[in-house]
Parts: C-alpha cells; structure tokens; sequence
C-alpha cells in the first residue's frame, strides 16, 4: 500500500458534522463530543493558555447583553423600581 495518491482516495467519509449548540462542522460523529464548545458537555470548551481569539469571539459583550447592557444605568439610580419621573413644568412664554 503506498502513502500517496491511492491513499488519499479513500478518503471520502466525514469526521465531523454540524454542532446542535454551536451551529459549526465540527462535532465528532463517533466520539460524540464537538470539538469546539464542547457539547454534550453542560458547560462551554473554553481554555485560557490558547484560544484567546475564540474566547474574544464568544465571550461576554458579543451578543445581545438585554440584561446587562442596563446594569450600570440602573446601577446609578440605586436600582429603585416602581418609581414614576417628576412631571417637567413647561415655562410659558409671553409676547
């Protein structure tokens, strides 16, 4: 058997298929893991050595934030809730 051309036509099953959670080719279909957030695992692949770029991708402030992006506004006003704005008064104008 040789290492070159006759090798590499045999090559013609995929490894990897679509992720459920992540959506990217690269779930392994025998050892059932996705090599890249980690699924079935309940929390998210995420290493801090390498992969500084992916965790820039997918870490907090690239989404939506519809919770958090509020925080700090609410933050100032001491979070009170419930609490409804004095009523501006309008200075009258005279001709």
């Amino acid at each position: 058997m040789t290492k070159g051309t006759q090798s590499f036509g045999k090559r013609q099953t995929k490894t990897h298929t679509l992720c459920r959670r992540c959506g990217r080719v690269t779930f392994h279909k025998q050892n059932k893991v996705c090599g890249s957030c980690g699924y079935p695992a309940a929390r998210l692949r995420r290493y801090d050595g390498w992969g500084r770029k992916t965790a820039r991708r997918r870490g907090q402030g690239t989404g939506r934030m519809s919770y958090l992006k509020n925080v700090p506004r609410r933050a100032k006003n001491g979070f009170r809730t419930g609490v409804t704005p004095r009523p501006k008064v309008r200075k009258t104008i005279t001709k």
